[in-house]
């Protein structure tokens, strides 16, 4: 079953969303009692997942991404697994393969072995070290949901999700993903240092004897359910023009803005509007609310959008940065 075919109670809706929400925001309590000092981070990975995306993490290394996607399999009941990214990473490393056996008759036949890629949750840590085509592999998988090894097609879990690291420092003998493979991800999350009390809290809390252990809250069902219900909570048109608005200001060729054609190199495609759309209705159904609203597309538009548009010449030399330009876009909303 996939999350779109899950059971959604049409009939009565504000109290699935009531239930549901509650179920969630008990999840996002017990990931922050493990994870200090990023709300936001966990926050919009949740809301990934909840609109049954993928999430790409970029912040340096320490900053808690792999305990991160370690907690959310926990508290979710999702079959969690990690590979960590290298230039000799091969596709069939990832994927799978088809290996030859013989039966105590003599014949041969060929059995598939499963790769880390089937598994409801995927940390790719560091996907820019690997090379263009193992990294093509993974994103063709995440958007088929299914892999191809020798002809034949396996479907992948259900749900399945990833969470891919990158570090923004240390670039040498990297592959940087393409844009049309940045927009397989539905958000981009930038994580950051945490505040001075949050580092104190877990500088204590994860030094001692008794370190706090990530609960199960959810199981893939519900979680699974849950997606579901974000494609029926309803958007009114205050928020389906916010989306508009934001997407289409950020598109050089026919912006309102004066300085987007000069920063503007190209702008988010309709994939990006679709993407926000889902988040800000899993982002309403997290806070247990029975629509979204134009706080919530101010909210989430900025890595929503981050890894959709790109710089111009002209801008990099002046020192302009993207989330200077992202919030010139948040502007123009009302």
């Amino acid at each position: 079953m996939t999350a779109h075919a899950a059971a959604v109670d049409t009939a009565n809706p504000e109290a699935q969303v009531e239930h549901l929400g509650a179920r969630l925001m008990e999840a996002r309590r017990h990931v922050g009692q493990v994870i200090f000092g990023q709300p936001d981070v966990v926050d919009q990975t949740l809301i990934t997942i909840l609109a049954g995306g993928h999430t790409l993490l970029i912040g340096v290394p320490g900053l808690g991404k792999t305990r991160l996607v370690e907690t959310l399999g926990t508290v979710l009941g999702l079959d969690e697994r990690r590979v960590q990214f290298t230039p000799d990473l091969m596709p069939a490393d990832i994927l799978g393969s088809e290996v030859l056996e013989e039966s105590e008759d003599g014949r041969r036949h060929f059995r598939f072995i499963p790769g880390p890629v089937f598994a409801q949750l995927l940390m790719a840590d560091e996907i820019n070290r690997a090379s263009p085509r193992t990294q093509s592999a993974l994103l063709q998988a995440m958007q088929e949901q299914q892999v191809s090894v020798a002809g034949h097609y396996h479907d992948l879990p259900r749900p399945f999700h990833v969470l891919a690291t990158q570090n923004p420092l240390e670039q040498e003998g990297t592959y940087p993903l393409p844009e049309a493979q940045l927009d397989r991800f539905l958000m981009q999350v930038e994580v950051g240092y945490p505040e001075r009390d949050a580092e104190h809290t877990m500088l204590l809390n994860t030094t001692g004897a008794d370190e706090a252990r990530p609960e199960k809250v959810l199981s893939a069902d519900e979680l699974m359910a849950a997606q579901a219900l974000v494609r029926h909570i309803p958007a009114g048109e205050t928020v389906v023009n916010a989306i508009l608005d934001v997407v289409r200001a950020g598109r050089p060729e026919e912006s309102h803005l004066e300085d987007v054609p000069r920063l503007v190199a190209w702008g988010p495609g309709p994939r990006a509007g679709q993407a926000l759309m889902l988040a800000v209705r899993a982002r309403a159904l997290m806070d247990g609310r029975l629509a979204p609203s134009v706080d919530d597309v101010r909210a989430l538009a900025r890595p929503v959008l981050r890894h959709r548009m790109a710089l111009t010449y002209t801008a990099r030399a002046d020192g302009v940065t993207m989330t200077e330009v992202l919030d010139r876009l948040c502007s123009v909303l009302p």
